[in-house]
């Protein structure tokens, strides 16, 4: 496989490449026709505003429905409301803090969370949404175990299935990094709350599901789930959100199942760093303690930056790879 970088400004020279982002907007449409690119081969204004319509939060909730009408193993609520009277009497009427999300709005983004009461800053929240977005979604907040995932690939209305991801989140749900590990180290873990027989069941159904729901949807896409501690034991929310795009657990199956050498495992994950030249500075100390050892193209162990990294870097995405065999030969302990 031959690979090669090219700027916006050469797109043009490659009219018949096929061009995956990853996630379409009419921004990017605009940037691509304006660098060259064929209008016939980007997606038509028409076709990103059903995109736009898919990616909307309210389609998890039809299917988080059916799941659960099929599995009482499965948990979790979810509603959408147009007025906000209607959503200050679900809230007052019920017990526990809940979340509230904009119904168009990025993975662990535009949510507010509600610790007992509303506020009346969070109430004029609520109007802003409804009156720009037509509505919002309310759902009680969770005893959250475990965060994972179920990740497809879409294509003539059919769903591949193409692995698991496990992930990790911040307690207002942004993004924090993948575990680098084989499959089924990731389903012996979750099948620790689940048993062996429910994640199957789940990912064929939900396969079935998300044909129906996406008929006309062509590519990836990923599937938010949690492990919950409830009343009843350990239970599933099968359908947090429906991610219609590439999205961080694909990336971190193909650099585990491409660059990672079998039995090693480690993290991918992006971080944040508010000071002025923290990145380059925990670059610097993480590439020294633990250099990158390499053999045949799979990593070993060791740590990678995976974006470039300067003065005035803020996110840094990175891999940290530890080798089982490598820490029994030197003593050493994993974190």
């Amino acid at each position: 496989l031959e690979v090669s970088l090219i700027p916006f400004s050469g797109i043009s020279l490659f009219p018949k490449e096929k061009i995956i982002p990853w996630g379409w907007n009419p921004a990017l449409r605009k940037k691509l026709l304006d660098a060259g690119a064929m209008e016939e081969s980007l997606p038509s204004m028409e076709e990103l505003k059903q995109l736009r319509s898919d990616s909307g939060r309210k389609n998890a909730i039809h299917i988080l429905n059916e799941l659960r009408a099929e599995n009482n193993a499965f948990c979790g609520e979810s509603y959408f409301f147009s007025a906000v009277d209607d959503v200050l009497h679900f809230l007052h009427s019920r017990n526990g803090d809940h979340v509230l999300k904009m119904p168009n709005s990025g993975s662990g983004k535009g949510l507010s969370w509600i610790k007992g009461k509303i506020t009346d800053k969070q109430t004029d929240w609520c109007r802003r949404v409804i009156h720009e977005q037509g509505g919002l979604i309310a759902e009680p907040v969770l005893n959250k175990i475990r965060d994972f995932a179920m990740e497809f690939c879409l294509s003539d209305n059919k769903a591949e299935f193409i692995g698991y991801s496990l992930f990790q989140s911040t307690s207002s749900g942004a993004y924090m990094g993948n575990f680098l590990m084989p499959q089924t180290d990731i389903e012996e873990r979750l099948g620790e709350y689940t048993g062996p027989e429910l994640l199957p069941q789940l990912r064929k159904s939900l396969a079935e599901k998300l044909c129906r729901q996406y008929p006309s949807y062509s590519g990836c896409l990923g599937v938010d789930m949690m492990v919950c501690k409830t009343n009843r034991g350990y239970q599933i929310q099968p359908c947090v959100e429906i991610n219609l795009r590439m999205n961080m657990g694909i990336v971190a199956y193909i650099l585990y199942d491409r660059f990672v050498k079998p039995g090693s495992t480690g993290k991918f994950t992006v971080d944040f760093f508010k000071k002025t030249g923290g990145a380059l500075t925990f670059q610097q100390k993480m590439s020294t303690d633990f250099p990158l050892i390499v053999e045949n193209g799979k990593i070993i162990s060791g740590f990678l930056a995976l974006t470039p990294v300067s003065e005035q870097t803020q996110y840094l995405a990175y891999v940290f790879v530890t080798s089982p065999s490598l820490l029994q030969n030197t003593g050493k302990t994993a974190e």
